[in-house]
């Protein structure tokens, strides 16, 4: 018997919460907009509609892979963030909204800068960070740098499918390393390193440990280790009054202050996000 799209979404909805699946209700539309090739306006005006048996079993599917463990955003290609929706594939991080506060610190910061703004999003990913600030800083550059290869082809085609191609460009990168000539002289770098110590990976939940890459995770042993290099060797790629923007873990914002005096920045301060946690850590460098 055929059903409405409003009940597929009803009956995916409910098995995922079920499951305690906290974004119960955002991936069962998401999963059944990307089955109907839909966006979510065309959804709700069609939710009433009824559903091809095509797209009925094909819901009952990813639903079934999603009970599994593997996050709605590998399962579809693409998530949104910061009002962009973006290529995703499991060679990058899921974008997360934690991310959003270290997003709108950087394009503050950017405005702030002025006209010809340079930006750096380092450890990239899916270059969501950078491409947020080129979409609301619109006489901004951009640089998305990653050391992974699998990343910064994601990055190319979020770049295309945000029609940035004139003022977001790529750029090999190990965090870990002084920076390459190439990258150097910017306002603003802004970066998402990993920082989960790495015993703690193994805690985490599945969709996470099982599903998303451990080297974009994987911060030291005490989660510490790309904070001390980016702060030792990053600060030069700045130009005076330049801001570094670090997102950190709960729990690390005093130990990534304490590492950014260590290293000359200046006006260090932090940033809470949503749940009152201390998510990005941002200094300057004045000589």
């Amino acid at each position: 018997m055929a059903t409405t799209y409003n009940n597929l979404y009803l009956d995916a909805r409910r098995q995922l919460k079920a499951a305690g699946i906290p974004a119960a209700q955002l991936e069962a539309r998401e999963i059944v907009c990307y089955v109907a090739g839909k966006n979510r306006e065309e959804f709700y005006r069609d939710m009433t509609l009824y559903a091809s048996d095509q797209v009925e079993e094909k819901v009952k599917d990813l639903t079934r892979r999603r009970l599994a463990g593997e996050p709605v955003a590998y399962i579809i290609g693409e998530w949104e963030f910061y009002g962009l929706s973006l290529d995703i594939s499991r060679e990058v991080l899921i974008p997360r909204m934690d991310t959003e506060v270290l997003a709108e610190q950087a394009v503050l910061a950017a405005r702030s800068a002025g006209e010809g703004c340079r930006v750096l999003d380092l450890c990239t990913g899916s270059g969501c960070v950078g491409l947020a600030v080129a979409a609301n800083v619109p006489d901004c550059k951009v640089v998305l740098a990653d050391i992974s290869e699998g990343a910064l082809r994601i990055c190319r085609q979020n770049i295309r499918r945000c029609g940035f191609n004139n003022r977001v460009i790529c750029a090999f990168a190990d965090a870990k390393l002084p920076p390459l000539p190439a990258l150097w002289d910017f306002d603003v770098i802004a970066c998402n390193p990993p920082y989960i110590p790495t015993a703690d990976i193994l805690t985490l939940d599945e969709s996470v440990k099982n599903y998303e890459p451990h080297e974009a995770l994987d911060g030291g042993a005490d989660g510490l280790d790309f904070y001390r290099a980016i702060c030792s060797k990053w600060k030069g790629a700045l130009r005076l009054g330049g801001r570094l923007l670090l997102e950190v873990g709960m729990g690390q914002s005093a130990d990534v202050e304490a590492l950014m005096g260590q290293n000359g920045f200046e006006d260090i301060r932090s940033f809470q996000d949503t749940q009152g946690i201390w998510r990005v850590v941002s200094g300057t460098i004045n000589e």
